[in-house]
Formats: C-alpha cells, structure tokens, sequence
C-alpha cells in the first residue's frame, strides 16, 4: 500500500518509489505537515518540528501555550484564526468576516485516481497504478468543507494535489483565494528555481536564494504566459544537476496562476500554488462546489536531472492522452516564415513538393487561409476558406498535398475575434468587455468569451465543420493575445471576478470536445510561440510550439529550460532560414538542425529558394532524425551543460534499456587559444561497452561518465556537433 493511515497516532503516510510525504491530525483536529523528502519506511516522530511558545504568536487553546498555529507546520492553513502566514484559503461570509477555520473531520483512502471536475489532471489507466486519499475538513460554524485530495503515482514516484471546497450552509459563502496546495518545510535552507521570459525568449532558468518574506512568480494575463511558467522547485544548498535534494511543483492549469514561498520570521518556508487571488473570487451557492486545479509534486534526491526524468515519464503517459500519446510524431514543414500572408494554391504545393522530395511527412498551412485574412487587421472569427487564394477549398489543396505523399495540417486561432470580421459585426457582445471602456486591442484582435456556452458551441461547430471538410491530420492552435478588460456580458455583477477561471473552464471543454471528436488529428498548441505552454494544455494536446524564437543560439536556452519540466517529445523544433527573422543572427545549417534534432524535428523556410547543397544537407537531417525518431521522443533526457553557465551547451538521450544514446554538443562562441572541453555523459550502463557511431571508438559506460569524452574543436562560432552511441 503507498498510504497508510495509523489510526492510533492519526498520522498519514504516503510512499511513492522513492519518497515520503507525512501529515499528521493534532489537537482537535488540526492537520500539520511532518515530513516531505526521501523515503523512509516509518515515521516515528524524530525530526517532528516541536511546539514552543513564541511571542506574538498566539495560542488556540489557553491551557496550553506551547501550541501555536503561527508556528505549526500546516496542510492547509487558515487566515485570520492565529496564523499569520499566507493562507492556502481565504472566504467572505454573508456576515462580511473573512475568518474561517477548517479541522479534520474524515478521510478515505481508495485505489485509482477520480478525474477533475471540467480541469485537465494526470490520470491512471489501472487502479492498482495509483492511491487516492481523500481528507475532509469541516468549519462547522461556517457550514463550509474542503476535500484535500492527495494522489501517490508509487510507479512514478509523484504525488498529485487538489482542493474541492463544498458549501454545505443555507448562505452563500464567496471564496476568494482557493489554492491547489500549500507545503510547510521545517527550515528555509533553499533556492527557488522558476522559469521566466517573454515573447520569443520563453522559459531561462532563474536561480535565488530564498529570504525572509514573500519571493512568487504569477500571470494576471489570463494564460500561463511567456513571462513565468506554472512551475517552481526548491533546491538544497548543495543540489545541482546530478545531486542533491529537489522539491518540483507543476501546476496542470493555463490561467492566471501564483506559485509563492514564505519566509517567516522562524526560517520556516511555506510553499503554495494555485489560481491567483488577484482579481479572482468564487460565489459558492448553498449546495455548490468549486475544484481547484491539480499540482504535480516530485522530489529528487539525486539533483534537477532526475525530478526532470520523472516529470517527464509521468506527463508523457498519465497527462498527454489520446492517439498520438504513444506515436512517433512527423516531420513538418510549415509554411509561415515561407510566404507569411501571401499565398496561393499552386505556391503551396510548389513548397510541398519540395518538402516531399527531401523526406518530410507532414505539410502545415499556416495562418491566412479563411475569410478575408490578408494581414492580421482582419477575418479571425471567420472560419470559411478564402476562395480568392483557395478557389477550390480545403479539400482540393489537401489531396494535392496528399497526392505528393504528406499529411496535410492547418492553423487555427478560435479564441480570438477580429473587429473587421462577419463573427463581430453580428455578435459585438461576444468578446470579453467592461461596458463604457474602451476595447484594447493586441495584434488588431479580440478575446471571445469562453465564459458563454453559445460562444463555446460556435467555437467546436465552424472548428468542426472545417476538419471534416478536408482530409486534416494535424491542427496548430494559436493564441495571440492576453485578456484585458476582463469582464462577461453574461455574468451577474457579483460574479465578475470569475471571468478569467470560468474561460478556462470554457477553453477546457471546447478542447475536450474537439480533440475527442477528431482522434485522428495531431494537435498542437501555440501562443504566440510559449506563451502558454503548461500541462493543463498537454492533457488535450500532446505537443506545443515551444518558441516562435527559432534562431539555434537562442533555442539552446528555450529547450533547456523548458526541459525542466516538459518532456521533449512535447517540444516542437524547427529549422528556420536565416538571417533569423526574430534575431537576424546567422548560424550554420548543421547547428540548427543538431538543436532542433532534439524535439519534435521540423522546418519553418521556403525550400524552394534554397541551393542544392543546402536541400542535400536537409535530406540527411530528416533522414538522420528518422532513425533517431523514437529514442529522442521516447528516450530519457539528461543535461549536460548548461548554456546559462557559460558559452557551450550539451545534453543526450538515453534509450530504456540503456543500449542506445544521442548527444548533442553546442559551441555557441569560439576564442583564440580556448580550453580542452571534456564532456562527461549520463545515463549510460556503467558495465557496458559503447561503440561512437561516428567514430568507430569504443569505450566503457562508466570511463564515458567519470572520466569524460573529449570534444572535437569547434571553429567559428555557433558550431556543434552530435553522435550515437551503439551498447555492445
């Protein structure tokens, strides 16, 4: 069993693989943490976080002063009730307090793992993978109960979180801050790890070490955001890659999140995670619910790379679903950086022909195909093909496509509405709004309100009518804009703050809808490249276009960081032409195919301007990758050196069984009279023999890890090169 409750002592045990995670029921019924880490077989109390009276902290029961909900070590921790920390939680009464204290009032433990209500959450497809324990918390006087639902994955070494709040009173209750989960460590001996960026430079490792008060990452954009990413870790201070003890948070959500660390004044840390309290509250009627969104949890007692390995195994079989979970994906060529708006039939399948010629699987038709959509003023909304540039449909241009041997995809942004569109000269209303303010506009668009089931319906009719006009097998679903203005013409003023939740609960079933409808078709996600690249969209759509940043130099950091948390399988990576349209920067054909090797391989140029050297050169890349295809989309990934930290970069995957390994090294700047670089692999099979493809060398597992592998110079800069390694 990897939950156990000792009904004597009211202690909870759960034990993934290699990790333990115990609560504990005191007093009368306050639930506190005790230990989060690695696994231990019992929990005896050794390194229970002791009561002692503290001044200014104050005590709940007077006869015994030592005890303090300021000072314990909490599960789900209150506000106004003596605790003087962020709370996971926060209500407004019908009276107008916001006090509320929630003490243990049942459990359950059960095999499986019940889905979410209307959110995407990592899930089980047997119920031996995976425990369920259900806690119940009750404020009696409040009428009001919380479920902390907390999953043991023991195969995946993962534990998962959520909170369902029940208002079980006559009145209504308003939430205004409803966290996933919140996590107390007995010290604050760490440093946060997070993800941050912009537009075309999404996810750079970001490093600091914790001090007192509040440190957080957060969008209010009304997406996960280019900026910060739903992810934190916590590392020991002697962590790093390979070592050391690491605390991973992922939150499966796409809205507007926080993820925060508290110091107090007694060096304790207090993690919490959720949907952003900021301009968010929930009016919980008498009988309603409300679920928060799930986090993934994963400790690492062996550095960032093994928490990474885990994320990765877990999302790429319990989050991503569907057809394609388990396929080798294709190689595509999308038509963007080609033609941009300009286009026609014959140019299309001029660029496919070429595309088939050197071995590409998979033709994309970007943006520009429907109403009038000749620049980006105008037509989102109007989903019908613009006859002026496709006389004869979708369907002809598919099948002269289809005829040269690819797939045939297509670019869609359904959310978005254009002023300038049929959609919003009938429907005006239908777009977020506050009415008497003015209506901002990003790249000349709107946002529709998810929050309306008839915008919803819209949505899922004219994407579904499309899809099944054509032979498409593959989607790329966009997103270009953040939501300002936020505001439903169909919600009550008292529910105005629900806007941004109740749109993502729309994008999730609209998705849900479309993706189970169509399971042939491959989809991916877009958002202005990153911009809301997370695991609540991974459960509907197994991969996302990492970047719209494709210069190779700036890619290195991109894919790193983004391999923190995602797998790269879920990664899409492309080869652009240069000088690169969002850098200007030239690089070598071979570097930008070595970087982009390492994710789902595509192409983002015009081939039909490129020389016959150049078309030689892509034909090996493609047929280079297909024989690597399933280990470096199925394989576990290993970094090897960070390009945060210096001018090179290095990472490798490793097959399975550990008979097979690709490496990529990357010299991003060459100097005069420059060090030996010797890179030390991972992975490998210490007792084994290795033959280098390339080279014919063969050499030990264990020399390859300790000792090294001298790299070849590399002159000039942003210079690489890749190998494989054969076991023997």
């Amino acid at each position: 069993m990897s939950i156990v409750y000792d009904e004597q002592r009211r202690i909870f045990h759960l034990q993934a693989h290699d990790t333990s995670y115990v609560m504990e029921i005191v007093k009368d019924g306050f639930l506190a943490h005790r230990y989060y880490g690695k696994k231990i077989s019992e929990y005896t109390g050794a390194s229970r976080y002791p009561d002692f009276s503290r001044a200014f902290s104050p005590n709940p029961d007077p006869t015994d002063p030592a005890f303090s909900l300021d000072t314990l070590l909490q599960e789900y921790p209150a506000f106004g009730m003596s605790d003087f920390r962020s709370p996971a939680y926060q209500i407004q009464a019908a009276g107008g307090w916001t006090v509320s204290e929630l003490k243990y009032r049942s459990h359950r433990i059960s095999k499986g793992k019940p889905p979410l209500e209307g959110l995407p959450a990592t899930y089980v497809e047997r119920e031996d993978e995976a425990e369920t324990l259900e806690i119940e918390l009750e404020d009696a006087v409040l009428g009001l109960c919380a479920v902390l639902r907390y999953t043991v994955f023991e195969g995946f070494d993962a534990i998962t979180r959520n909170v369902q709040f029940y208002n079980l009173s006559d009145t209504a209750i308003r939430l205004q801050r409803a966290l996933s989960m919140s996590v107390d460590f007995p010290c604050a001996d760490f440093r946060m790890m997070h993800l941050e960026g912009a537009w075309a430079r999404e996810r750079h490792v970001v490093t600091r070490q914790l001090v007192p008060g509040i440190q957080s990452i957060e969008s209010r954009r009304g997406a996960s955001s280019h900026q910060h990413n739903p992810f934190v870790a916590l590392l020991g201070d002697a962590a790093d890659e390979h070592h050391g003890d690491v605390y991973g948070f992922s939150l499966v959500y796409s809205g507007n999140f926080l993820a925060q660390v508290e110091v107090d004044q007694f060096s304790t840390a207090r993690l919490s995670m959720g949907i952003n309290p900021f301009d968010f509250s929930w009016l919980l009627e008498p009988g309603e619910s409300f679920q928060t969104p799930e986090v993934v949890m994963v400790h690492s007692s062996h550095g960032l790379g093994e928490m990474s390995r885990t994320f990765h195994r877990l999302y790429r079989s319990r989050l991503m679903r569907g057809a394609w979970r388990d396929k080798p994906r294709p190689i595509l060529i999308n038509n963007w950086e080609a033609t941009y708006f300009q286009f026609t039939a014959d140019k299309i399948e001029r660029l496919a022909k070429a595309a088939a010629e050197v071995g590409i699987e998979l033709f994309v038709l970007d943006d520009g195909w429907f109403g009038k959509r000749d620049d980006d003023t105008t037509s989102l909304g109007d989903w019908f093909v613009d006859k002026t540039k496709l006389p004869n449909g979708l369907a002809d241009l598919a099948e002269r496509v289809n005829r040269l041997g690819l797939s045939f995809g297509l670019w869609f942004e359904p959310e978005m509405i254009s002023r300038d569109s049929e959609l919003y000269r009938a429907h005006p209303d239908w777009c977020l709004h506050v009415p008497g303010y003015r209506r901002s506009e990003g790249r000349n668009q709107l946002v529709l309100d998810l929050t309306r089931p008839e915008v919803c319906d819209y949505i899922v009719k004219v994407v579904s009518d499309v899809l099944c006009s054509a032979p498409i097998h593959y989607v790329k679903w966009d997103m270009n804009r953040h939501m300002t203005e936020v505001g439903s013409a169909a919600l009550p003023p008292d529910r105005q703050r629900e806007t941004a939740h109740r749109y993502m609960l729309g994008l999730y079933r609209i998705m849900e809808e479309i993706t189970s409808k169509f399971p042939h078709v491959l989809f991916e996600s877009c958002s202005g490249g990153g911009g809301r690249f997370d695991p609540g969209i991974l459960h509907f759509m197994p991969q996302t276009w990492t970047s719209d940043d494709t210069d190779a130099v700036e890619r290195l950091k991109i894919q790193y960081g983004t391999s923190m948390v995602y797998p790269p399988i879920a990664m899409g990576c492309h080869v652009s032409s240069v000088p690169n349209h969002q850098t200007g920067r030239v690089t070598p054909l071979e570097t930008r195919g070595d970087v982009a090797m390492f994710g789902n391989f595509g192409y983002e140029l015009d081939l039909t301007s490129l020389s016959a050297d150049e078309l030689d050169a892509i034909r090996l890349q493609i047929e280079k990758y297909k024989g690597l295809r399933s280990l470096v989309q199925f394989g576990n990934f290993y970094r090897l050196r960070s390009p945060f930290a210096g001018d090179d970069a290095a990472w490798m995957y490793v097959s399975e069984d550990r008979g097979e390994a690709f490496v990529g090294y990357y010299r991003v700047l060459d100097r005069p009279g420059d060090r030996v670089r010797i890179l030390r692999l991972a992975g490998l099979d210490s007792h084994r023999r290795y033959k280098i493809v390339e080279t014919g060398w063969i050499h030990g597992g264990d020399e390859l890890m300790h000792a090294g592998l001298t790299m070849p110079y590399l002159h000039g800069d942003f210079r690489s090169c890749t190998f494989r390694l054969q076991g023997l």
